[in-house]
């Protein structure tokens, strides 16, 4: 293989060779950022055109969702008065909407603190571990 100044490999200095190296390395270090960029940009555009669609599915979940309830409270308005309806499928979303949030905090609370308990234990052993062995080969 022919280097870029016309001489072979093996009648160049270390010190050439090694500057060679040296600027080849900070290309290819260069060339690979930027396909990361350019992957990355993709990537991200891709991701926020799908981020745009759950927005768009949630909101049009959410308006089927209030004229689901619109239709409810029509129906249940044929047997009683159109506001006691409204009022009974108010209470009856206020109590899913309690049992959410109560279930919710039980487990937000059971998650913290925020702390990966198992990992800090298991790191302690490991340092308890290593300072054992670094004792033992003291002596």
């Amino acid at each position: 293989m022919r280097e870029h100044n016309g001489s072979a490999p093996q009648d160049q200095s270390v010190a050439d060779l090694v500057k060679q190296l040296t600027e080849q390395t900070k290309t290819l270090a260069r060339q690979e950022i930027e396909l990361a960029k350019a992957e990355l940009a993709e990537k991200g555009k891709k991701a926020g055109l799908g981020a745009g669609m759950f927005g768009a599915a949630g909101l049009l979940g959410f308006f089927a969702f209030a004229v689901l309830t619109a239709c409810v409270v029509l129906a249940l308005g044929t047997a009683v008065a159109p506001w006691l309806a409204a009022l009974i499928v108010a209470a009856v979303y206020g109590a899913i909407a309690g049992g959410l949030a109560l279930t919710g905090k039980k487990e937000f609370q059971e998650a913290t603190p925020v702390v990966p308990e198992q990992t800090v234990e298991t790191v302690k052993e490991d340092v308890a571990w290593t300072k054992q062995r670094a004792q033992a080969g003291r002596r």
